[in-house]
């Protein structure tokens, strides 16, 4: 196995992180329906630019890298005050697919928060990669689907609104991890 680390985002990578996030999005689309139908947000884009701008602006990026080379990227929202944690985004290069480097980036997220008590995260019901990734291989469990019968984005638990403002959220699973 390469050598696989996370690195902080900086300015210079920037641009680059935005591309690979957006061709990643696009390219686990493309690969599940082809040009045959509309996810798109903005200019044929999965995600668009201002959907991670924002993501990084208010949250912490990092940059996974495979032996020093750019292969893909996270970025976090940590709750010192409750420690629960999201993961608003993470994507691996589709040349980098299938050779355990998103896992190994995730052990490492779970290795820098350790105080974290529940990880929470989000993904369209389309990326089926994504879903099999949480479930089976990070061990987060479904908790919400929301669609046209269920879009609610109030806490169960709580009943205060989630953070989703302005997201289209039709069609996304939400997941959590409890921590140990």
């Amino acid at each position: 196995m390469a050598d696989i680390t996370l690195t902080r985002l900086t300015e210079d990578d920037r641009e680059q992180f935005i591309l690979d996030n957006q061709y990643a999005f696009k390219y686990g689309a493309m690969e599940e329906f082809g040009e045959r139908d509309n996810h798109f947000e903005e200019d044929g884009e999965i995600i668009s630019r201002k959907t991670i701008e924002s993501s990084i602006d208010h949250g912490t990026a990092y940059v996974i890298r495979e032996d020093g080379k750019m292969v893909g990227g996270l970025v976090l929202k940590i709750d010192e005050a409750t420690q629960h944690n999201e993961l608003e985004l993470l994507f691996v290069h589709p040349r980098a697919h299938s050779k355990g480097i998103g896992y190994a980036a995730w052990q490492e997220v779970e290795r820098l928060f350790p105080r974290t008590k529940v990880w929470e995260t989000c993904t369209p019901y389309f990326e089926t990669r994504n879903i099999h990734f949480y479930v089976n291989k990070c061990e987060f469990h479904i908790v919400e689907f929301f669609n046209s019968h269920h879009q609610d984005t109030h806490d169960p638990e709580t009943g205060e609104k989630n953070n989703y403002e302005g997201e289209d959220l039709d069609g996304m699973f939400r997941f959590e991890k409890q921590m140990k």
